[in-house]
């Protein structure tokens, strides 16, 4: 009897038994995590990607930044590649507009006066935010009632 390893054989299984891992079913949880992986993590990334060459190609002079470096400045000039920054009084420093990182937003004077109100899981307000809530309205409430009780 010769001896021939099992993976070199060439035959049939028997009647009635089943191949394990045949056909297309085995690429099911291959073909799943690929999904799963675009979904998660490819997706994303090109959405964040868009977003910054969009934000990129909007500066203009006069926009407050950051570089990648960690430094803070004013549009002072923008070129086609580059972007020259007014980091203080005189100092001027010129970048790739690629070193960009983001564009700080001013917020405007009215939203400044009022705090943002946080929510919690699904939109909802937190245990905190409800507690904050009814302290500032007992407090509205006692000082009414001195400037009330104040004008008799």
């Amino acid at each position: 009897m010769s001896y021939i390893p099992f993976f070199l054989t060439t035959g049939t299984p028997a009647e009635g038994a089943l191949m394990p891992g045949g056909g297309l079913l085995g690429l099911v949880p291959i073909l799943l995590v690929f999904v799963i992986m675009y979904f998660f993590m490819i997706r994303p990334q090109n959405k964040k990607q868009k977003e910054t060459e969009k934000m990129i190609a909007a500066l203009k002079k006069g926009d407050k930044v950051i570089t990648i470096g960690g430094i803070h400045g004013t549009v002072a000039t923008t070129k086609e590649n580059t972007v020259i920054l007014k980091v203080d009084d005189g100092a001027r420093i010129e970048f790739n507009r690629t070193a960009i990182a983001t564009v700080i937003v001013d917020k405007p004077a009215s939203s400044a006066a009022q705090p943002e109100e946080k929510k919690g899981l699904f939109g909802k307000k937190t245990k905190e935010d409800k507690i904050v809530s009814e302290i500032k309205d007992s407090d509205s409430d006692e000082a009414s009632a001195d400037s009330d009780s104040g004008t008799n």
